[in-house]
This record gives C-alpha cells, structure tokens and sequence, in this order.
C-alpha cells in the first residue's frame, strides 16, 4: 500500500506516525472533518491491521478509545531495509571474505530454526510443510503451496522482503533452501526457480519427502 497525501485515509496515518496516539476527536478537529467519517476510517484501518485501538477510562466521562499504529501500520511508511543489507553484506565481504559472509547466512538460519522449533518439531512431514508455508507468509512472502499427486509439494514465493540484497548477493537464496532443508528435515528440498534471476516472477521450490 503506498500512502497518498490526499487520501484521509492516509493524512490519519501520518498523523499518528508523528504523533503516536489520538483519539477520534483529535483526529476530526486536526483534519477538520466529522468524527463519524474518521471512525469510519480508523474501524477500516483496523480491520486491515494498520491500526489498533486501547479503551481508556477517564477520570470524568465515558471511557474512550485512543488509536495508534500497530507494526503493519508501521511498515506503510518507507524503510531502506535493503540498501542496509546490501552496504553491511559488501562491507564483510570486502573485510573478511565471502566465506564469513555464507557463516554470518548460516547464523541468521540457526537463530531463524530456534525461533520455530516448537512450532514444528511435533508436526510430520506434511505437517511441516504447511506450517512452513504459513511463517513464510507472516514473514510477506505470499506462498502458493501445491501439494502434488505423488506426495511432494511446489511452493511459490511471489514475493521477497530480501529482493534487491538476493540480485547482488544470491547466497541469500542457496541460504534460505538450506534453511528450507535444515527446517523440513527429512526432506529434499531444490530451488528451481529464482526471482531475482527474471525467471519468474516468484520463487520456486520443489519439496520432496526422504526416509
């Protein structure tokens, strides 16, 4: 969603970037518009996800919601994730070598195994699979997961937060398969197509089962 300075929607958005909490009244008399249009917008904002509302009790009077950005609303607003990988990822690179930067890769994968042991240790290799495919998309990936006929599974990434760092550094990818392996285990798991390569436009990964 990009955010347009002429759409109210987006001038509350920016309001409570700058200024963290507001109520529906603050709100209405900083943009000059009915408070009935600004909870039409907020209870829209919530229910996407980009705002959430805390009620508060005051010392007179009714008890009254006061709004602020949840971490999605957060993300509406433009961070250079990417051009901060990519400087640190060449400044090792150029530092240390290549090799310590595929180590500084297989940590990030440790930490991102322990992260989600729990949620997968108990599951079977279907089970895994799936669960797989539904942190991939909490993390913004879009999966598509097809499950074939003969019990293995294609899983498409159309989208990828790491696209720009992947097209300078594609041990991003043999990365994340890797991690794929390690997280699914026992399984086989090929990356037969790759985004940043215009292949497609998605990641593909074939994902099979082993004994």
């Amino acid at each position: 969603m990009a955010l347009k300075p002429t759409s109210t929607r987006d001038q509350i958005l920016v309001l409570l970037k700058k200024q963290q909490e507001l109520t529906v009244a603050s709100v209405a008399a900083q943009l000059d518009i009915t408070e009935m249009a600004v909870r039409r917008h907020l209870n829209t904002l919530e229910k996407d996800g980009y705002v959430k509302a805390n009620l508060v009790r005051q010392s007179m009077g009714r008890p009254v919601n006061i709004y602020r950005l949840t971490s999605g609303g957060e993300e509406l607003f433009p961070r250079d994730y990417s051009s901060l990988a990519i400087d640190m990822l060449r400044g090792t690179e150029q530092i240390n070598g290549p090799d310590v930067v595929w180590e500084l890769l297989l940590q990030r994968n440790n930490r991102l195994i322990r992260k989600h042991e729990k949620r997968l240790s108990s599951k079977d290799f279907d089970g895994k699979v799936n669960e797989l495919a539904r942190i991939q998309n909490e993390d913004g990936y879009m999966v598509e997961l097809v499950r074939e006929e003969n019990g293995s599974y294609g899983l498409k990434q159309f989208n990828c937060p790491l696209f720009k760092a992947a097209k300078q550094f594609p041990d991003l990818c043999k990365a994340e398969r890797a991690l794929f392996q390690e997280m699914l285990s026992p399984a086989d798991v090929k990356c037969e197509t790759f985004m940043h390569s215009g292949q497609a436009p998605y990641c593909y990964y074939k994902i099979n089962r082993t004994n």
